[in-house]
């Protein structure tokens, strides 16, 4: 705010000490300049009502002369500063449209808003570098569960489309370089408050130089960045980043999942999404012979994982400098139907469209259609603005980099023990998978359910973590029944249970808790809902614990008492 009040005292000083001589020279030669008064006694205004008198003139307002009728001498003094006053005052406004205009006063107060929108964020937030395709996407996801962000993009054009979206809170914005380690800290990188800075924009070295003073900042935060160079990856890394999503190299473990574990590549699709989505059916990649279309940084990706699985690729790719190249590498687009045939596309049975130009991934695609109908297609679509082409180009898998990063993102801040337990669910067999989808059609058939982790801590666990503390063993199974009818089992999915001894996948019902235990379950919403009662309530703890109503009134609890105390007696 200093900046600004500098930049206004410095750009209006000379309208303003203009102004303010010319009131001084006014006011002053009306108390000098002698008047009559209404009994024909000569009078010299005071400086209260000759200052008045000038306010009101040098406005033209014209309330009249005061408090006598003015002299001649006087009716020429006002007569003459009339049209003195009213060309300083064009001469003030229009110093002041100009300052208006200026464009480091309004870059200064845009700071200044956005530094006090970030300062009264009181809760947990994270602070997003870039607000492309992935961070609006983020944005959304946060937005959904009422997180909290602060937000930087050098485009104002991106910067502008955050304000129009309708967020159910503000969300601070500033169009500014992320590399200025000064626009950093007006996002809050050193904010009490701030959890994570996540670095998404689309150069690498951008998101590398924020990911280093991040750490060099505030070195407790955690750091999620977004890189697409195994060079960047390995720098990232050298320093301690938390997470870095490479978004070719995550979509290419996935897709050669898919061809040997289906259901474990299904899993990883339901719980990457949002709570609510529809649950797709398997997706079934067929093994054989494949053509790539493109040997950039996405074709090396998917070239390395398929080949790893024993699947046979054969590459197209223009650029013949292009290192890393196959040997039996065929030059060409993809996009014409003689490189194709080249290829021996009759004989493949899928067809990946990896270029970097949706034009021709598109074309790949329609071509490579026409020669083998029965290819399974896969494309990759580089602009999200081309979403309504690719939704109907009638491909089985479409591969958008903005949505990998947003799915898996999203996951690492909103629920980070889904991104945990899928990990440890890649070192199961594909069967075990299988069970876990065959469950979660049993509680939720259509849709995905939702996903919550529960800490066992006195704030989110008050009941449980009493009962422990008094000793008594609570168990798993003691917050997975309805605190109604002990009976009853809620409709969900004990995923994953954390100690310091370590992790493990679908826990047993009978696994004691103990303080500190993190869980993760899935299923629908009135079970999260009534296993809070079990969570905080120690009336619905104790009647699931042991089958006892405990009487939630005083008088309640007193005749109990009672009532023990005689039952000693006898």
């Amino acid at each position: 705010m200093n900046t600004v009040i500098f930049l206004i005292l410095r750009q209006m000083r000379v309208p303003l000490l203009l102004l303010s001589a010319v009131y001084a020279v006014a006011t002053w030669g009306m108390t000098v300049i002698p008047g009559v008064d209404d009994q024909g006694n000569i009078y010299y205004m005071d400086y209260f009502h000759a200052f008045y008198f000038i306010s009101f003139m040098g406005t033209t307002i014209g309330f009249g002369e005061i408090p006598y009728e003015f002299s001649d001498a006087q009716r020429m003094w006002a007569l003459i500063f009339i049209y003195i006053t009213v060309a300083t005052w064009i001469y003030t406004i229009g110093a002041l449209i100009n300052l208006l205009q200026n464009e480091t006063l309004k870059r200064a107060f845009t700071e200044y808003q956005f530094r006090q929108q970030v300062s009264q964020i009181m809760d947990g937030f994270y602070l997003i570098c870039g607000y492309g395709d992935t961070g609006s996407q983020l944005v959304r996801a946060l937005r959904s569960t009422l997180t909290q962000a602060s937000v930087i993009d050098i485009s104002q054009e991106r910067m502008d489309a955050l304000v129009l979206e309708e967020h159910p809170m503000t969300v601070p914005g500033i169009c500014a370089n992320a590399r200025d380690p000064h626009n950093l800290m007006l996002a809050g990188i050193n904010h009490p408050s701030c959890e994570c800075v996540v670095a998404l924009t689309d150069d690498n070295a951008v998101n590398l130089h924020v990911a280093i003073s991040a750490k060099v900042m505030n070195p407790s935060l955690k750091v999620i960045c977004r890189a697409d160079n195994l060079e960047v990856e390995a720098n990232m890394a050298s320093f301690g980043t938390d997470y870095i999503v490479d978004p070719f190299e995550t979509f290419a473990r996935n897709f050669a999942m898919a061809t040997h574990a289906p259901h474990q590549y299904q899993l990883q699709e339901w719980f990457r999404r949002e709570s609510g989505h529809e649950l797709t059916d398997v997706q079934q990649i067929p093994k054989g012979y494949w053509i790539l279309c493109g040997f950039g940084r996405f074709g090396q990706a998917l070239h390395r994982q398929m080949t790893a699985q024993g699947m046979e690729v054969r590459v197209i790719e223009p650029d013949r400098t292009r290192s890393g190249l196959p040997k039996d590498t065929i030059y060409g687009y993809g996009t014409e139907a003689h490189t194709l045939i080249e290829a021996d596309i009759k004989r493949a049975v899928g067809i990946i469209a990896g270029a970097n130009d949706d034009s021709n991934n598109l074309s790949i695609i329609v071509t490579a259609r026409e020669i083998n109908p029965d290819l399974f297609q896969v494309v990759r679509q580089t602009e999200h603005a081309n979403r309504a082409l690719f939704r109907h180009c009638g491909a089985h898998i479409v591969m958008e980099s903005s949505d990998v990063l947003a799915t898996k993102i999203r996951t690492l801040l909103t629920c980070p023990m889904t991104d945990e337990f899928l990990s440890l669910a890649r070192a199961h067999e594909d069967a075990w998978a299988l069970g876990i989808i065959e469950q979660i059609r049993r509680i939720s058939p259509d849709r995905m359910p939702e996903i919550w982790e529960v800490a066992i801590t006195p704030d989110t666990a008050a009941a449980v973590s009493d009962a422990l503390a008094a000793g008594t063993e609570v168990r798993l199974e003691h917050l997975t029944h309805d605190h109604t009818d002990r009976d009853v089992g809620l409709g969900l999915i004990p995923l994953l249970h954390t100690n310091e001894k370590g992790a493990f996948c679908l826990p047993s019902q009978h696994t004691v808790l103990a303080p500190g235990d993190r869980l993760l379950f899935t299923g629908v919403y009135w079970a999260r809902w009534k296993m809070q009662w079990n969570l905080q309530n120690a009336v619905a703890l104790h009647y699931v614990m042991t089958g006892e109503s405990l009487p939630r009134t005083w008088f309640g609890r007193l005749l109990a008492r009672r009532r023990q105390e005689a039952e000693a007696a006898l």
